[in-house]
């Protein structure tokens, strides 16, 4: 059985791949209930995403 810490990753790598199948970038609230705050956090402290302030909400998109 995988650990918390293999299904963290592969929650972060399925983000990850989401955002590639979207254009690079998705609306923050649109991943509200499909994963979790420590996830998009992680991502964003390894500088593989980050957030953009639209004027009419947040995208969070692939870092290039």
């Amino acid at each position: 059985m995988a650990n918390s810490t293999d299904s963290f990753e592969a929650r972060a790598k399925h983000l990850l791949r989401l955002l590639q199948l979207c254009g690079g970038c998705v609306p923050l609230h649109r991943l509200q209930f499909q994963f979790s705050d420590s996830v998009i956090q992680t991502l964003l402290d390894r500088e593989l995403v980050q957030i953009q302030n639209t004027g009419r909400g947040f995208l969070l998109e692939i870092a290039d």
